[in-house]
């Protein structure tokens, strides 16, 4: 089988590269002039320069292969860009699709997230049937992947694309070079500088259990179906303190409300408009989020491809060392 994943630079296309390599499958990458190929040292795998809002490039990327993992997203919770995020998490999925269909590639898994899925009702879990409406999405990174996903379906229902939906949770793991916005997180409480937390609750997942996902996907999955791979759900306090305890640093202790955060927010983005050109820490869009708890179910994956979520603390342990050694918590 020969396979090609797109967003192997990336934390979780990292993750994925990793599990494929162990099969020892023909695995090619396609990845953009610009991007950091440390990811893809010591890896057999055959790569293609290539860009998702290149229609020729993709043609040749996945010519003669059998599958196609389309991991590739910008994932930001603030851009400067916002056309740059929409062009490549919408129009490249629908372009690397299209292309696949044209090359008969006969198995296809599409990397969406929870962000694309419904919201808690009465404090129940979010599951892949949870109705979901862009107007309840906060922020252009939540409408893109949104909107991605019901492209995917739609070039699912229309042509007979054999797409299989996988909808990642927060990552937490070793490898996270950007870092993602998860990653940022840890490294900010790793250091001592988050002093407090507003009440929220997310859903966190080793990153190479997200991996072991797409594998089971691609081989036990139904085209059209979509499988949330997920972990624990903790409050944003037990998410802090279990970085904090992995880190030997004080967890923050201050509960403050979003209102009071909500100023700052939007200080951090004005600064890093007009000043540094950086992605700010604290985003209006992350503020906004934290009101509500995102907190989901990955029973379908576990029931019906066997998936099994290791527990969370021991990614938190690893992110926090693979920082460390990397020269991040300096």
């Amino acid at each position: 089988m020969k396979i090609l994943l797109t967003g192997a630079t990336g934390f979780i296309g990292a993750a994925i590269l990793r599990r494929l390599s162990r099969e020892g499958l023909s695995i090619r990458v396609l990845v953009r002039e610009t991007s950091d190929r440390t990811h893809l040292k010591n890896v057999d795998t055959e790569i293609y320069v290539g860009d998702l809002r290149d229609k020729t490039s993709l043609q040749n990327a996945v010519k003669n292969c059998d599958a196609l993992i389309h991991t590739a997203a910008d994932y930001r919770l603030w851009t400067s860009d916002p056309q740059g995020m929409i062009a490549s998490n919408i129009t490249g999925t629908s372009n690397i699709l299209s292309a696949a269909g044209e090359a008969g590639v006969s198995n296809i898994v599409y990397t969406s997230s929870v962000a694309a899925l419904g919201k808690s009702e009465g404090g129940s879990l979010v599951t892949e049937s949870t109705p979901s409406a862009i107007e309840d999405k906060i922020g252009l990174y939540k409408r893109s992947k949104f909107l991605a996903e019901r492209e995917v379906l739609n070039i699912h229902q229309a042509q007979g694309l054999p797409i299989k939906i996988v909808n990642p949770s927060a990552p937490i793991g070793p490898g996270d070079i950007k870092p993602t916005p998860t990653g940022r997180l840890v490294v900010e409480v790793a250091k001592g500088k988050v002093p407090a937390y507003v009440d929220s609750g997310l859903n966190v997942v080793h990153v190479d259990d997200v991996a072991e996902g797409h594998w089971l996907a691609l081989h036990k999955g139904v085209p059209g179906e979509k499988y949330i791979l997920g972990g624990e759900n903790l409050t944003l306090f037990e998410v802090l303190t279990q970085i904090a305890t992995a880190a030997g640093v004080r967890p923050p202790m201050i509960r403050v409300p979003q209102n009071v955060v909500l100023p700052v927010a939007y200080i951090s983005e004005a600064w890093a408009k007009w000043i540094t050109g950086k992605e700010p820490f604290t985003t209006v869009d992350g503020v906004n989020m934290s009101r509500e708890q995102m907190y989901f179910s990955s029973n379908k994956a576990i029931e019906n491809l066997g998936y099994e979520p290791r527990p969370i603390n021991s990614a938190f342990r690893e992110s926090v060392d693979w920082f460390r050694d990397h020269g991040y918590l300096a």
